[in-house]
């Protein structure tokens, strides 16, 4: 008797968790956003989790811990308790460009997992009106002839915003001045006021000053023009056939959060991404939905170490 009470302690013990992964969530879960509100990544982070309070009925808080070009709040997340209930934002800043950090009191590598890659965009390079180039072989010219003197605004050190345009400096061979923020926002609200001259910024900020006047679009960092604007050239085919660069953003948790919940987390998301209803907003966004698994994720995270540290190394960017 004693053997089979004890046999049937351990197994309710060992069911419980498993019980409580597939109710999850039961109580508020936080969404780690790690940069202030008003960019790209606030606004998808509460798109996400507006979602995801509709669908689980339970409330998906989002909380802004920015600094350290989002490892402030990366780390706040991956040292959180592993039960789920803190999520995080991620961005190329955080899961592929850490590398201009030489002394990060935590690894975005191993103390973080993926859930799902969220989304990607392109960057568009706007100048202030006072700029006198209206195309990327104008702005080149203008850049090689004034070394130093131009500025860019980010979102902080190892962004997307920056490293897109120190990919430009490389390639161009330009000598373009960074100038961090502590987002986006602000950055974009001293471009507007003429305090910096441009910014490499993420087009769902940039696009309504684009279309005000505000500022001036000179090209996309993608590919392939996109389909929001599909009137501004691409910087590969007005002047640097040789770059292409595209922002995206992730989905994370702790790296000791059970699979269950990563993967539930992962098809709820996934069908939202994809859902039809949602394909017309991710256009007029500038938005191209990703989704797919944890592994995908995981397998573009290392592709993309690859690439932006070297570009690291020859720009020679630390952030220290």
């Amino acid at each position: 008797m004693i053997r089979v009470v004890a046999g049937a302690t351990v197994c309710f013990n060992f069911v419980l968790p498993v019980a409580a992964q597939q109710n999850y969530p039961t109580r508020v879960v936080r969404l780690i956003v790690p940069f202030p509100a008003g960019g790209v990544a606030d606004v998808l982070g509460r798109m996400t989790a507006q979602r995801l309070t509709t669908q689980y009925g339970q409330q998906m808080v989002v909380e802004n811990r920015g600094g350290s070009g989002g490892h402030v709040g990366a780390e706040f997340a991956a040292r959180a308790t592993p039960d789920g209930y803190t999520l995080m934002f991620g961005t190329i800043g955080i899961h592929a460009a850490f590398g201009i950090y030489s002394k990060l009191s935590y690894d975005p590598a191993k103390d973080l997992q993926p859930v799902i890659l969220l989304a990607e965009m392109p960057n568009i390079l706007v100048v202030h009106p006072s700029v006198p180039v209206r195309n990327t072989r104008e702005f080149i010219a203008l850049a090689k002839a004034r070394p130093g003197e131009l500025n860019f605004g980010t979102a902080g050190a190892g962004s997307s915003t920056h490293m897109i345009a120190e990919l430009f400096n490389v390639v161009a061979g330009t000598k373009l001045q960074h100038v961090p923020y502590k987002g986006s926002a602000p950055a974009m609200a001293d471009l507007l006021g003429g305090q910096i001259h441009l910014m490499f910024e993420n087009l769902p900020v940039a696009i309504q000053h684009v279309r005000s006047g505000r500022i001036r679009a000179v090209g996309m960092t993608s590919r392939a023009r996109s389909a929001s604007m599909p009137e501004v050239p691409t910087i590969a085919e007005t002047g640097l056939p040789a770059y292409e660069a595209t922002a995206w953003f992730t989905i994370g948790a702790a790296a000791k959060v059970p699979a269950d919940i990563v993967r539930k987390l992962n098809g709820d998301i996934d069908a939202w991404l994809k859902s039809a209803d949602m394909q017309g907003k991710w256009r007029e966004m500038g938005v191209t939905p990703l989704g797919g698994t944890p592994d995908v994720a995981s397998k573009f995270f290392a592709s993309e170490i690859v690439k932006w540290n070297g570009v690291i190394k020859a720009a020679n960017i630390r952030a220290d």
